[in-house]
């Protein structure tokens, strides 16, 4: 791969846009080696861990098993299976990288550092939807979980007309807003308080839906997952696909890379745990939800898991517990897809890929308080007025090009830079990065067209901003840093 000319030395525009920065400056930058930096330092590999399962346990179990079985049918379980598989290859690719380019960004500086500054712009604006989006899908969903509490407990529902987005039977979806307006005062706090708040809640939802697992066996029935797979493998591709988003919680690890102990260690092993807890989670619920309920009942049932559970006791309590541990889970997924997103708009800000405003640090907090607060007046918007199945296609879309770009990342550095320290190195290289790109790759390919189309939309935007801004705003183009050689 090309390096860029020095600065000052005129450039084709080829040059220009395939510059990289240089790792040292990132690592540099960061304070990865020397304990220091802009943020402050204060996640070890357990609360790191509890970010990773936040932003992700809630997401695909609690929400969207009602929108993907009814595309699978009985073979859902397949489909997380695959969604499973795909992440865990990637979560290889994100570990060694992780351990090698310290920073906050995640796959936007890994893509930064190997792919070039066009193509790692273009990632952080996948990100940017990823993240976006996912926090407003995860957001509309908790009015579901609130409204159902709200009636086992005292017979009362927010009305529809401001409890669903515009296109859902609403007008407002009220409760997305409060919740995005409580979580973007928590992250402003401090980026310690609010993973000690998602831990709690993290703990909170693991005992909840283990309370449905033991709760769901008991009514298993196998003539409920028959026929297994009404729709073929076209439909175990399709839930594939849509369930994929509710792996982000990889990605939302190596965002913190800038405010984690020892983070060339703590990195890799919060991200493999995060994959062992979440995976072994949603198998266990989705296993035990089909088999508890004719899988034709999913379509357009609010508040699954808890009407499953009201349906098998023919009791209130077990069906209150556990929507009140989605209230209290979906918050916590909201709470680090929120953090997530304003890390990396802070890591672009920093490279000046995005208005410096974006990079300003409150002197006290330490936080990135008017990033946090653009940031959540966006996904409050967002939540409040988009009907959740669009969200979701949208968010796997920006995680799953992310993902084929880290995965490729690694083939790069190892090719380019051998002799950089990695304190995780991928097994199978290169089999297991190939194999990670197909994977992602074919879970792309089964998303609707509708999807691909918002996306073109999305990355055409991306474009006019990077060639009438960031082209020439760059820390690059001004010279601030010296771009990378090859």
């Amino acid at each position: 791969m090309s390096g860029s000319a020095p600065t000052g030395q005129s450039t084709t525009g080829w040059v220009r846009v395939m510059r990289r920065k240089p790792i040292s400056t990132l690592v540099a930058e960061s304070g990865a080696d020397t304990g220091g930096g802009e943020l402050r330092r204060s996640l070890g590999v357990a609360r790191l861990t509890m970010i990773g399962v936040g932003s992700t346990v809630g997401t695909g179990i609690f929400i969207v098993l009602n929108e993907a079985v009814p595309k699978a049918g009985p073979a859902v379980v397949i489909s997380f299976v695959l969604a499973a598989i795909t992440a865990a290859l990637t979560a290889l690719c994100y570990a060694e990288l992780a351990s090698t380019i310290p920073v906050a960004g995640a796959s936007y500086t890994y893509a930064y550092a190997t792919l070039g500054e066009l193509i790692a712009f273009l990632v952080g604006a996948c990100l940017l939807l990823e993240y976006g989006v996912a926090a407003s899908a995860v957001a509309v969903g908790w009015g579901e979980y609130l409204n159902a509490l709200l009636g086992d407990v005292v017979g009362w529902q927010i009305p529809a007309a401001f409890s669903a987005p515009p296109g859902e039977g609403g007008i407002l979806n009220l409760p997305a807003a409060v919740l995005v307006t409580a979580c973007c005062l928590l992250l402003v706090r401090g980026a310690k308080e609010s993973a000690t708040i998602n831990a709690i809640t993290v703990c909170i939802k693991l005992a909840v839906l283990l309370l449905f697992v033991a709760v769901a066996f008991t009514a298993f029935k196998a003539e409920n997952a028959q026929p297994f797979a009404p729709f073929g493998a076209a439909g175990v591709g399709a839930a594939a696909s849509m369930v994929f988003f509710s792996y982000i919680g990889m990605d939302t690890v190596s965002t913190a890379g800038e405010e984690v102990r020892d983070p060339r260690r703590t990195l890799p092993l919060a991200i493999f745990w995060c994959i062992a807890i979440v995976t072994t989670i949603y198998l266990l619920v989705a296993v035990a939800g089909i088999g508890a309920q004719p899988w034709q009942a999913f379509e357009g049932q609010d508040a699954g898991l808890a009407a499953i559970l009201s349906d098998i006791t023919g009791s209130g309590w077990p069906a209150i517990v556990l929507a009140a541990g989605g209230v209290v889970s979906i918050f916590g997924v909201t709470l680090t897809t929120i953090y997530g997103q304003t890390r990396i708009l802070f890591s672009m800000g920093r490279d000046g890929m995005v208005p410096r405003f974006f990079h300003t640090v409150h002197p006290r907090r330490r936080t990135p308080v008017r990033n946090t607060l653009v940031v959540s007046l966006f996904v409050g918007l967002l939540a409040a007025a988009v009907p959740l199945n669009t969200l979701a296609n949208l968010t796997s879309m920006g995680t799953l090009v992310a993902f084929t770009v880290v995965s490729a990342g690694v083939v790069v550095l190892r090719r380019t830079r051998p002799e950089l320290e990695r304190g995780f190195r991928v097994p199978g290289y290169p089999v297991v990065p190939a194999l990670s790109v197909a994977a992602c790759l074919y879970l792309i390919s089964q998303l609707p067209w509708s999807t691909f189309l918002m996306f073109a939309v999305w990355i055409g935007l991306a474009l006019a901003l990077y060639f009438t801004y960031s082209v020439k705003h760059s820390a690059l183009a001004a010279g601030e840093v010296e771009p990378a050689r090859s």
